[in-house]
C-alpha cells in the first residue's frame, strides 16, 4: 500500500508523510517514468464517481453491486499474488516489504510495494500480469521524517517471525489477497490482509506477526453490521 494512504496507527505513522513523494530513483531500465502495466481495466473509473448524492439511498443497492463487479474484475485480472508481488519488489531493491497494494494507476492495474531499506523508503510498481518490475522511486518526507518513521517501522516489526509475504499467503485461504500493511492498534503487533471473495465481497483480516494466525478485522465485521443496520432503516 503506498505511503499515503496507510490506516492512522503506530504503523501509519511510520508510512504516512506530510507533503509530496519525490521520485528520485528511475526503474531498472533507468527510464523516469514507470513502464505501462500489461493489465489494463476497461473501465477504470470508479462507477460510483459517476453517480450523484442520493439522499435516500434508494442506489446504494446498486453501488453496492457495482464495487463487488469491480473488485471481482480487477482480482481476476491480477494473475501475480501479492505474495510473489513483493518476492519481485524484494528482488529488485532488497529490503523489508512493509506494504503492498493492488492498486489502478492511469487505467491500467499495479502492485505498489513499499519497501524500507535502512531509513529509505522505496517504492516499487509490479505488473499484476507478468511479475514485471515496472519502475522504482525513493519517497522523501519533506517533513524530513524518514529516520523516525523508520524506527518505529523497525520496532513494530522486532521480534516478528511473519513477514508481509508469509501474511498474504497465509491469509490467500481467505480470498484473492488485494493489500496488507503494517497494523499495529496498540495491544497487538499484526498485519492486516484485505481480500476480495469470488462474489467480490471485501473482507479484512489480521496476521499475528509472531505466530502467523489469522483472525478477522473485528472492526471491520463491526462495520458491515452497521451497514447492514442502516439498510434495513431505509
Amino acid at each position: 500500500m503506498k505511503r499515503n494512504i496507510v490506516i492512522a496507527t503506530v504503523a501509519a505513522a511510520a508510512l504516512i508523510t506530510g507533503g509530496t513523494a519525490t521520485a528520485l530513483a528511475t526503474t531498472g531500465d533507468d527510464e523516469g517514468a514507470a513502464n505501462r502495466s500489461s493489465v489494463q481495466l476497461k473501465d477504470h473509473d470508479r462507477k460510483d464517481d459517476d453517480h450523484k448524492s442520493d439522499d435516500d439511498g434508494k442506489d446504494d443497492g446498486k453501488d453496492d453491486r457495482d464495487d463487488a463487479a469491480e473488485n471481482t474484475a480487477e482480482a481476476k485480472a491480477a494473475k501475480v499474488t501479492a505474495a510473489d508481488a513483493i518476492r519481485a519488489a524484494l528482488a529488485k531493491t532488497p529490503g523489508t516489504a512493509v506494504s503492498a497494494e493492488l492498486d489502478e494507476e492511469d487505467g491500467g492495474l499495479v502492485w505498489g510495494v513499499d519497501v524500507l531499506k535502512g531509513n529509505t523508503w522505496h517504492e516499487v510498481e509490479v505488473d499484476p500480469g507478468t511479475g514485471k518490475v515496472l519502475g522504482t522511486w525513493v519517497d522523501k518526507d519533506d517533513d524530513g521524517d524518514d529516520a523516525a518513521d523508520a524506527a518505529r517501522v523497525n520496532s513494530a516489526l522486532k521480534g516478528a517471525s511473519t513477514s508481509a509475504e508469509d501474511a498474504t499467503r497465509t491469509a490467500a485461504a481467505k480470498g484473492t489477497v488485494t493489500s496488507v500493511d503494517l497494523d499495529d492498534d496498540g495491544t497487538a503487533g499484526a498485519w492486516g490482509v484485505e481480500t476480495t471473495g469470488a462474489k467480490g465481497a471485501e473482507s479484512e483480516w489480521h496476521v499475528d506477526l509472531k505466530t502467523g494466525k489469522v483472525t478477522a478485522d473485528r472492526a471491520d465485521s463491526h462495520d458491515d453490521r452497521d451497514d447492514q443496520d442502516d439498510a434495513s432503516d431505509d
